[in-house]
């Protein structure tokens, strides 16, 4: 794409020369028209000039001597008789009623006989030269005057008024073109130094611009930036994170499967390479569920372009969900139970958010439960929100330790945990716009509730 000053000084200069264009147009068509009205009032008061002196009360010899003075006078009205080269341009010519020539110009054309009409026109004369002329029919003294003038006098002027008005104009503007380029340059300096800090920024650098002073139309841009500095910031500092906890938490896992991999392969007896080998499996086991906690973490930390789920049935999907993990509980002797009241509508979550939450809650009950115990998972409608419940019949929790388990891998009497079950459940609930309530039920056990908003 092209620069922007090329851009706005193309725009520019062609409207400035479409705009010459109309109006040089208009000059010459207005021209013509003024200088033909004006030239024809010449005539005409030429021919009455005329008139005025071919009636004066002489004597016939007078007048004989005044049509040949006439004569002598107009016949040295030539180019190089000192005169001006418009005179040989302008011709005259007078008949009497007889039809004789009295007075005429040696530049005026030959007429056979007098014009028979009177006013102007236009005739062309022997050489094929274009004349404008006005005739001036007097009766009372019985003349005929002829006033002509060249069609080439009226066209040099016509053009020496368009080459002292369109020329100067084509001249202006170039130079007027150039001036608009350096203003240009001088308006888009701001962007352009905005670019050169821009490029001269480290690489790395991610903070925000300060640019002042700076115009009003770089500031949304600016704003822009440093959104987008912030969105990166933002991203590489969950990248951060995420690669400090999984070094952090998977370097013991590691550790730990290296000791049974070594005492597997030490293992003097059958029973000691068993054991040792369903410690590896655990291991392997707890290592998965370790990574797969933490790329849960990672899916949900706080996204810079979160689009609106479509709407989902919810009690469709818990019931998914809770199908989905009957095996594994009814593996290691629990009973699932789901109650669902009231009457749950649709809402506008992803349902894989409600499954990773319900996945973790119920995990964490079963890992606390007693042996043929019963989990229930209970879904309420409340005035402007849903509940997810998961009760168990564990020893439930210690309340000074309450706000200890929503950290990050902390785990309360279970060494095979990550400790990111429950701070994976209340991400989930920021991102809904809820909370997670830990409760010791009064039966005993913990009940464990999300909260969904339904708006």
């Amino acid at each position: 794409m092209s620069s922007i000053r090329r851009r706005t000084l193309t725009l520019i200069l062609g409207l400035l020369f479409l705009g010459l264009l109309v109006i040089s147009v208009f000059n010459v068509h207005d021209s013509n028209h003024e200088i033909a009205e004006v030239y024809d009032a010449q005539l005409a008061q030429n021919a009455r000039l005329l008139q005025g002196v071919m009636r004066m009360p002489m004597a016939s010899k007078e007048h004989a001597e005044l049509y040949q003075a006439f004569n002598q006078a107009l016949g040295q009205a030539t180019p190089g008789g000192g005169g001006h080269p418009y005179e040989s341009k302008i011709a005259f010519q007078v008949w009497s009623a007889q039809g004789a020539i009295l007075v005429h110009t040696t530049s005026a054309p030959t007429f056979t006989a007098a014009p028979a009409s009177a006013g102007f026109s236009d005739v062309v004369d022997q050489k094929q030269r274009k004349w404008r002329a006005f005739v001036l029919d007097d009766p009372q003294y019985g003349l005929k005057i002829w006033v002509g003038e060249r069609d080439d006098v009226r066209a040099d002027l016509v053009d020496r008024i368009v080459r002292h008005t369109v020329v100067p104009n084509l001249i202006g503007s170039l130079m007027l073109a150039a001036v608009i380029w350096l203003a240009i340059g001088w308006g888009l300096k701001p962007l352009v130094d905005m670019a050169a800090r821009l490029r001269a920024r480290h690489p790395g650098s991610l903070e925000p611009l300060r640019l002042m002073p700076l115009p009003t139309e770089l500031e949304p841009m600016q704003a822009a930036l440093n959104r987008v500095l912030a969105q990166i910031q933002e991203l590489m500092g969950r990248e951060r994170r995420f690669i400090a906890d999984a070094a952090h938490e998977l370097r013991t896992p590691l550790a730990v499967l290296r000791v049974h991999a070594q005492n597997l392969m030490e293992a003097g007896s059958e029973q000691s390479r068993c054991e040792s080998l369903a410690h590896l499996i655990a291991g392997v086991d707890r290592a998965t569920r370790l990574v797969n906690q933490l790329l849960t973490m990672a899916r949900l930390e706080p996204q810079a372009d979160v689009r609106t789920p479509t709407a989902i049935d919810l009690a469709a999907t818990v019931r998914e969900s809770l199908v989905q993990l009957t095996p594994w509980l009814l593996s290691k002797g629990l009973e699932p139970v789901l109650d669902v009241s009231g009457d749950v509508g649709p809402v506008r979550i992803d349902p894989a958010v409600i499954d990773i939450a319900l996945n973790n809650l119920v995990t964490n009950a079963a890992n606390f439960s007693p042996s043929h115990g019963v989990i229930t998972v209970r879904l309420t409608k409340k005035e402007d929100r849903y509940e997810l419940s998961v009760e168990d019949q564990g020893p439930g929790i210690d309340e000074a330790a309450h706000d200890r388990l929503f950290e990050r891998f902390y785990s309360r009497g279970n060494d095979q945990g990550a400790g990111l079950g429950l701070t994976i459940v209340r991400a989930i609930a920021d991102r809904l716009g809820g909370q997670v309530r830990l409760e010791n039920r009064a039966e005993g056990g913990l009940n464990a509730t999300l909260e969904i908003a339904r708006f």
